[in-house]
């Protein structure tokens, strides 16, 4: 199941621009193959640019990005995050993002990554000091509600479309089971007029047995047994077309249902 069998990916994204422009915080959403579904949102060159730019830093940036979950600590020294987006037990991917700082960078901290990433320490400097600056507490608050909001909509979406697929299940089984009321309707009134002949083949073999006295004896034996068929016949039709008219009112009942 991918997320964007159900989910409109333009509402994710604008959800996300949203919260980054309230929050100061950068993100974006992977699915459950690691393919980006929505373009970056909020980052700085500082991360982008020149942290991943880098050979060193893109592995470690990797590594944070493969192991690391929930608030976390980057190999940078920044704040990032990693949200699980989840449709019950099933992972369907992530929200990714903060590159924010928990407090003023230190400078000479930032030089020495910069000395072991390969990176000119004047650009990374002059580049941290572009990065949002945020108390720890509100970024992991932040980070939360981003995360709540986004798999709170991703399974009313899911539920969305689960029902409105099993409400268009249900239409088709209804009309299917309407076609075969029909169908029974045709074969009992078939039913109807056997039980009529029944009913005066039986009446015509016991006028016949009458006439030809103690030779018809015989003869009144099957006009009898045809009479009682046909009373049979007659119950059965009977009691089918009951069942017919309840499995009608059922049926009409739950159509009303599904366009409620």
């Amino acid at each position: 199941m991918h997320i964007s069998d159900f989910l409109d990916l333009t509402l994710l994204e604008q959800i996300m621009e949203d919260w980054s422009t309230a929050t100061g915080m950068a993100t974006i959403a992977v699915d459950n193959e690691g393919n980006y579904i929505t373009k970056e949102i909020g980052f700085t060159d500082f991360c982008m640019k020149h942290t991943r730019g880098s050979v060193e830093g893109l592995r470690r940036c990797t590594k944070c990005d493969n192991t690391c979950t929930g608030t976390y600590f980057c190999h940078a020294g920044l704040m990032d995050f990693s949200i699980d987006i989840k449709v019950g037990d099933v992972f369907l991917g992530k929200i990714i993002g903060g590159q924010v700082l928990p407090c003023e960078p230190d400078e000479e901290k930032f030089r020495n990554i910069a000395s072991e990433l390969g990176i000119n320490p004047d650009v990374y400097i002059e580049a941290v000091n572009k990065v949002p600056v945020k108390s720890e507490k509100s970024i992991r608050a932040a980070a939360k509600l981003l995360g709540d909001l986004v798999n709170l909509i991703v399974n009313f979406e899911y539920n969305k479309s689960s029902s409105s697929s099993l409400v268009t299940t249900l239409e088709t089984e209804i009309s299917q089971a309407a076609d075969l009321i029909e169908e029974i309707n045709e074969k009992s009134q078939a039913l109807d007029k056997i039980e009529s002949k029944q009913k005066i083949l039986s009446l015509n073999a016991s006028i016949e047995a009458a006439r030809a006295g103690e030779f018809g004896r015989g003869f009144a034996v099957v006009a009898t047994e045809f009479g009682k068929l046909a009373v049979n016949s007659g119950e059965i039709n009977k009691s089918i077309k009951t069942s017919l008219k309840s499995l009608t009112t059922v049926i009409e009942d739950m159509e009303n249902a599904s366009k409620e």
